[in-house]
């Protein structure tokens, strides 16, 4: 969760005010500081290649882009967004949602209103395909070879490694044919570092762990009643996207190896979906040439097994939006006379007042207490 003061959260659970400022910007000046905008939202996926979307829509058909340079065209103009609370007095705590590039903007030319979409900095990556056969030889780590694609594309981009300990481990050399999807690439290489990889709220490329619901503190509650942020609630179970087993694998011809494999199994006698026991045998696979060694392809699975292995609780939730959040951190939410953990796979941040915020929740675990 970003950031924000205790002052902030604890508006978020009584009646505020709340505020939201989109600016137009292009080639790194604001050209519109403050869009008058009408409707919109901010939809936050892990599950999606581009994390962050954006919808808006803007009354005032005088926005509609006829020219390359108008504030809202499509030739490298962007949103940056936010959304905060207006506290008495007048004082204003914002919280960024993300930065936009322009997809799409439409409209009716006497009447308006303007309507585009947008996307974070991801689609800049999955663009910008290979143009010729491109290898990570030269590059002794994983952080650095990240960092070389994507500044290929985006020579400014600003790329963290939020990994435990800054973990940074060696990288194998693997090349990747013209035509070949960059973002793809880039994924791979977090792969091999027991890592993902998405663009912030800040814009920045962020390298983090796999979100662990058993370990990670929670950072939010929604509950029900008095004082909490819960409109509603509903929750399903399924088999879909649980595994007890996962198989790496790699072969990295660039590098003249060998193909390699490795198998982590679920073998917790008290697991509901340990390997052999009554949910059968569901293996799940994933390779990259990244993986060399028949450790590394061991390593690989063992990481990836926790999370194969996490219960398909989906938990679709309507509460009142909290902006700070990130996909990823884990929630509380008490509901039903019940306290659940859950991992925020999915939401969506209004950008008027009128609507509450959707969040989609995974992996749910009650909280005894």
């Amino acid at each position: 969760m970003r950031p924000v003061s205790p002052a902030f959260l604890q508006a978020l659970t009584t009646s505020h005010t709340m505020t939201v400022t989109v600016a137009a910007m292009y080639n790194g000046l604001a050209t519109v500081p403050d869009l008058p905008v009408t409707a919109g939202s901010v939809t936050v996926d892990r599950g999606s290649k581009v994390r962050r979307t954006l919808s808006l829509t803007v009354a005032d058909p005088k926005y509609l882009p006829w020219g390359e340079l108008d504030p809202l065209a499509v030739y490298g103009q962007k949103l940056v967004v936010s959304r905060g609370i207006r506290f008495a007095g007048g004082t204003v705590e914002s919280v960024p949602l993300g930065t936009f590039r322009i997809n799409e903007p439409a409209g009716d030319t006497l009447l308006g209103p303007v309507t585009l979409t947008g996307q974070s900095s991801e689609c800049y990556i999955i663009d910008d395909k290979f143009m010729v056969p491109t290898s990570t030889r030269g590059y002794t780590t994983c952080v650095q070879a990240i960092e070389y694609l994507i500044r290929q594309t985006l020579p400014d981009a600003v790329i963290v490694n939020a990994t435990a300990g800054s973990r940074n481990p060696s990288c194998a050399v693997a090349t990747w044919n013209a035509d070949g999807d960059r973002w793809e690439a880039v994924q791979q290489i977090a792969l091999s570092m027991q890592a993902e990889i998405y663009v912030d709220a800040l814009d920045r490329f962020v390298i983090a762990d796999l979100p662990d619901v058993l370990s990670s503190a929670v950072v939010w509650e929604i509950a029900e009643g008095e004082g909490g942020t819960l409109m509603s609630s509903a929750r399903t179970m399924s088999r879909t996207a649980v595994y007890n087993a996962v198989v790496a694998s790699g072969e990295n011809i660039a590098a003249g190896g060998i193909p390699v494999s490795a198998v982590a199994y679920d073998t917790n006698p008290n697991s509901p979906t340990r390997w052999g026991g009554p949910f059968g045998k569901v293996p799940k696979h994933i390779s990259s040439s990244l993986l060399m060694s028949t450790g590394a392809c061991q390593a690989a699975a063992d990481y990836a097994l926790f999370d194969a292995t996490a219960r398909n609780v989906q938990l679709a939730v309507n509460a009142i939006p909290n902006p700070a959040l990130e996909a990823g951190d884990c929630l509380r939410v008490s509901h039903a006379g019940r306290k659940e953990l859950a991992i925020a796979q999915s939401f969506t941040v209004p950008l008027t007042a009128e609507e509450t915020g959707t969040l989609t929740l995974r992996g749910g675990k009650e909280e005894l207490v």
